[in-house]
């Protein structure tokens, strides 16, 4: 249809990824971006860790894992041809005890059902010929796990939107959308915009913008914050690229591990500690309507029920840098909570089930016009370009997850 005109709602690194995408292969549509912030990549595209990730804990056939592992490849060939930072400083997952190990097993095997490029499992003398300065007793090395600046991408993917015709529109709060003959009127405050179709990519306000658009309750979105400590710049030379722990399986978080960035600079982080404001980067932000928003989820409540100690213990690190750094300095003992500054936060918007489960796949939900992306965790950076091919495929042939 010439005339048909596609809205997406947010302009973190995945709506953008789309509505580049929209204006590549559907010559003719006018591809209009809503976001409510004054720029792009605000929010949890602008607070992520920049690891581009290889694919190795997703459970295999899942849309993690396919799309993970397509968009690294298609985020690795972008980077390349506009010249962003795109360096595969390679990844270390370490075993420190041997209930890691146990676990470090089960995750090679999904590793490799997942066809994660270059990975192989290496011995404590293997660990220091990768990364002097850790310790541990076994880790896999994923040599293709890399870094970027996912802020730049965004920026990259809007100008792309730009030159092919479409628009991204800042400071447009989605507040409203509403049938509009055979498609939808997306209002902000007075203002309006026409659309034949539209895909929500609102990130921490996702179940938000998809309930105003008639899309149901669940899942629901809680907050969690993850903070990050920064290596003194003595100190930052011990690690080389990322080093991570075996995660604990029944949690879609990855633990506190160190990543070096683009810049050069070394973090550790993050946690995951619950917050009390859908951009809730700091310990004093609060704002009631969202805290009653989790509070009302039932599903919050069998969550906490279940995972209680674990959240205590989180809030124990975010409150002592010694208690944050205790687990870390089991993989570089050399860095400790006298070696480490505070540094800044992101949001994780984590959806969550009536249930009380942690959602871990991408869910993406289609009702009539409108497709909602409602659960877009890590690896959605990585994965964005993917995602991206996803959607289109989707509104094209006219199915949908």
């Amino acid at each position: 249809m010439a005339d048909e005109v596609i809205g997406v709602v947010g302009a973190g690194v995945v709506g953008l990824a789309i509505g580049r995408e929209l204006a590549a292969r559907r010559p003719g549509t006018r591809v209009l971006v809503l976001e409510k912030e004054d720029r792009v990549a605000v929010h949890q595209t602008g607070h992520n860790s920049g690891v581009v990730h290889a694919g190795i804990y997703y459970a295999p056939g899942s849309l993690k894992a396919r799309l993970c592992t397509r968009g690294r490849g298609m985020l690795r060939e972008y980077c390349g041809e506009r010249g962003l930072p795109y360096d595969e400083c390679g990844k270390l997952v370490v075993a420190v005890d041997e209930a890691d190990v146990a676990r470090l097993d089960a995750l090679h095997a999904r590793a490799g059902d997942n066809a994660v490029p270059g990975l192989r499992r290496v011995d404590a003398a293997g660990i220091r010929e990768i990364e002097p300065h850790a310790a541990g007793l076994a880790a896999l090395h994923s040599p293709h796990t890399a870094i970027t600046d996912y802020t730049l991408i965004a920026r990259a993917f809007a100008d792309d939107i730009a030159a092919a015709g479409g628009e991204v529109r800042c400071g447009f709060p989605v507040t409203g959308i509403h049938r509009d003959g055979g498609g939808l009127r997306v209002a902000s405050g007075e203002r309006s915009e026409a659309v034949d179709r539209l895909v929500v990519c609102a990130g921490l306000h996702a179940d938000t913008v998809a309930g105003l658009a008639g899309d149901g309750a669940a899942p629901r979105i809680v907050p969690f914050r993850g903070e990050y400590m920064r290596v003194s710049a003595e100190k930052a030379p011990l690690v080389r690229g990322l080093i991570y722990p075996v995660p604990d399986p029944r949690y879609p978080f990855l633990g506190v591990h160190f990543t070096r960035r683009v810049s050069g600079d070394v973090e550790v982080g993050p946690n995951a500690v619950l917050a009390l404001a859908r951009e809730g980067y700091r310990r004093r932000d609060v704002r009631p309507g969202d805290l009653r928003r989790t509070l009302a989820w039932p599903g919050f409540w069998r969550m906490a029920r279940r995972h209680w100690r674990t959240g205590a213990g989180e809030m124990r690190g975010s409150l002592s840098k010694r208690a944050y750094m205790k687990a870390a300095r089991r993989y570089v003992p050399e860095i400790g909570a006298a070696d480490v500054v505070r540094a800044g936060a992101g949001v994780r918007a984590q959806a969550l089930d009536r249930d009380g489960a942690l959602v871990d796949d991408f869910r993406i939900h289609r009702a009539g016009p409108v497709t909602a992306i409602r659960n877009a965790p890590s690896p959605a950076a990585t994965s964005c370009m993917a995602i991206a091919e996803h959607v289109v495929d989707a509104l094209h042939d006219g199915t949908a997850d």
